[in-house]
């Protein structure tokens, strides 16, 4: 990772499976800014289907912060943090426009459902990117 400091911004922490909210609380107390977007899903038990929050990124959270030295290593010395997601020349951040619209997008408390699941062999056309057009 770089030395120098870097601008005030998001961040993607990856975390121990399932220690997302201890993660998050372990940041909080120590005066960060975090973002665990969460959405409600309907889970069956045994005998009844409850509606449950669960995080829309398993294993993630977002984490503002400069990344100065202190600010590091406290983040990633939190019980269940993993490290920054990034490359070989360190963390990469996330533009506040993107937390921004999934701080709007996780908002409701309607459960999120997703369409139609594709099957085997069926046809889709990309409609994006250098590939647009193909189909297959």
């Amino acid at each position: 990772m770089k030395t120098d400091t870097y601008p005030r911004s998001w961040y993607v922490l990856h975390t121990k499976s399932r220690f997302e909210n201890v993660v998050s609380e372990g940041l909080i107390k120590k005066s960060m800014e975090v973002f665990l977007p969460k959405i409600q899903v309907r889970s069956r038990r045994r005998d009844r289907k409850l509606l449950i929050r669960i995080p829309l990124f398993p294993g993630y959270l977002f984490v503002k912060t400069d990344l100065n030295p202190y600010e590091h290593i406290e983040i990633v010395k939190t019980v269940g943090a993993v490290r920054l997601i990034g490359n070989q020349d360190g963390p990469i951040d996330v533009p506040s426009e993107a937390i921004e619209s999934l701080k709007i997008m996780v908002r409701t408390d309607k459960p999120v459902t997703t369409g139609t699941r594709l099957q085997k062999g069926d046809k889709i056309m990309v409609v994006v990117g250098p590939l647009a057009g193909v189909t297959g």
